[in-house]
């Protein structure tokens, strides 16, 4: 029997959502440590590093998000290593979050001016001791407002998920079409909602960009 689309399909889809945002969150929280560790090894003393860190951040954006979730599901399957759907997407959605946020934050510690590396290697810090001290927190204003805006581009990305049937706000979109057959008002919603968790971050990172560019300008 095909259901009208009412209050209990729309309650459906916001409570779907939360999937998305734990996706999100913990995409974010994983690609951040992954990011952080090929940002210091774009920049750091021994070019074979580099050039590994060059390479990883060349091969994750050369390759779309969504084969790097046929690798992390269907790929690992084959190895052996049954994941739980949920468990794929993240590492998928985090792998691909490193290799963006790393070459943000590399960006962002290269746009420290030099007078402040030459500062505090004139303080004999050693190089950890100049990262936490002096670079970082400086890098860190820098790379606010590409990082928030790029959890913008992050949210959106959790949708491919729904090909490995994890029930995030993009397959209770399907769900919920699928037992109505009214495809607009079940898109338009889940645009709707869609809209609401990207927007305060799209003015968020525009408010950050502001802010800096005063701060730099000043």
């Amino acid at each position: 029997m095909i259901r009208n689309f009412g209050p209990s399909e729309i309650l459906f889809l916001i409570e779907s959502a939360r999937w998305t945002l734990l996706l999100t969150f913990l995409a974010a929280a994983f690609g951040a440590c992954g990011g952080l560790a090929v940002a210091l090894a774009r920049v750091a003393q021994t070019r074979a590093i580099r050039n590994f860190a060059t390479g990883y951040i060349a091969v994750v954006q050369g390759i779309p998000v969504l084969i790097l979730l046929f690798l992390s599901y269907y790929g690992l399957s084959r190895a052996g290593f049954n994941l739980p759907p949920i468990v794929a997407a993240s590492i998928s959605l985090a792998i691909y979050a490193s290799g963006y946020l790393g070459d943000i934050w590399q960006g962002a510690i290269q746009s420290v001016p030099v007078q402040q590396w030459e500062a505090s290697a004139s303080l004999a810090l050693t190089r950890p001791q100049q990262y936490r001290t002096v670079i970082l927190p400086q890098a860190v204003r820098i790379a606010l407002p590409p990082t928030v805006g790029f959890l913008v581009q992050l949210v959106k990305n959790t949708s491919i998920v729904s090909i490995v049937s994890v029930v995030e706000l993009a397959r209770a979109g399907q769900l919920v079409n699928n037992a109505t057959f009214q495809p607009f008002p079940v898109f338009i919603t889940v645009a709707a909602i869609y809209f609401v968790i990207c927007f305060p971050l799209s003015l968020a990172s525009r408010s950050l960009e502001m802010k800096f560019n005063a701060y730099r300008g000043g």
